[in-house]
């Protein structure tokens, strides 16, 4: 997923200003898509400048409201159904278990319990998430919660590796 397309998607969900994308960017995707304010504001820049959003309302302190325009609409649209998919999973937890060999094995222990309890905690933190924000029948609400389920699982399943790795006697210990 691109920056300017969740951007564009989180616009189509009514008009909103920079801090208020940036704090929804968080709070929706932050787990799964990272973002942070400056490239959040330049992003909306360019957005602007291709006639893809346009400035609703301007407050004090230059605060700006966004809304999405008819041609980001389609944007976003287009994106969703043409655009080809990038399946590019980068965990760096993965790729540091290529190398467990290296570590000692009370060090891999240690570590692997710190990992378990962070995706058990984080998977948690997603169910709670998707508890507040309730039950609606909205396509938003839906799509959000299929969102929230995917984040569940995932969690839950790298949390089940790590626990199960532990299990794994590293090189040192066969």
């Amino acid at each position: 997923m691109s920056l300017r397309h969740g951007l564009l998607g989180l616009l189509a969900e009514g008009p909103a200003s920079g801090y208020d994308l940036a704090r929804r960017f968080q709070e929706m995707l932050g787990a799964i898509y990272p973002a942070q304010h400056p490239k959040i504001y330049a992003e909306l820049g360019r957005l602007s400048s291709e006639g893809l959003i346009a400035v609703e309302s301007e407050g004090p302190r230059r605060r700006k409201a966004y809304r999405i325009t008819d041609a980001g609409l389609a944007e976003i649209k287009a994106w969703l159904v043409e655009g080809e998919v990038d399946h590019t999973v980068r965990l760096q937890p993965l790729l540091r278990s290529v190398f467990f060999w290296l570590m000692e094995p009370d060090d891999l222990r240690r570590h692997l319990t710190e990992e378990q309890r962070f995706y058990a905690e984080r998977a948690a933190r997603c169910e709670a998430y998707a508890a507040a924000r309730g039950s609606g029948d909205s396509p938003s609400v839906q799509s959000l919660r299929v969102t929230t389920e995917a984040a569940v699982r995932l969690y839950g399943a790298l949390a089940d590796w790590a626990e199960w790795a532990r299990t794994v006697p590293p090189a040192g210990d066969r």
